[in-house]
């Protein structure tokens, strides 16, 4: 129940948090772009079984790789791809305290 609640906690919370204290004027927007991060998890519909609670998604799942998170850390330098790097960035966060339940 703590796992569950840390991992979607992180998904959702974090980028309201970012968004309301950040982007006051344009929260909703910005919270949208940071969730749209979420999107990396259609890599999960490669694997199989395509959910797998005992399974760690860091550098399993190919947009979840070493590779793909240092891509979305280069991509928090432009500001034009601050807020969806962002996204994915406390996407892989999220995955990562996911992970130490295990």
């Amino acid at each position: 129940m703590l796992q569950t609640f840390a991992h979607y906690g992180c998904h959702f919370l974090i980028p309201l948090f970012i968004a309301l204290v950040w982007y006051k004027s344009n929260w909703k927007f910005a919270f949208l772009i940071m969730l749209s991060g979420m999107l990396i998890d259609l890599d999960h519909l490669l694997a199989n079984p395509i959910f797998d609670p005992n399974r760690c998604s860091i550098n399993f799942h190919p947009l979840h790789s070493y590779f793909a998170i240092t891509f979305y850390l280069f991509l928090l330098v432009p500001k034009k791809s601050r807020l969806l790097a962002l996204g994915l960035v406390i996407h892989i966060f999220s995955d990562i305290v996911d992970c130490l339940f295990m």
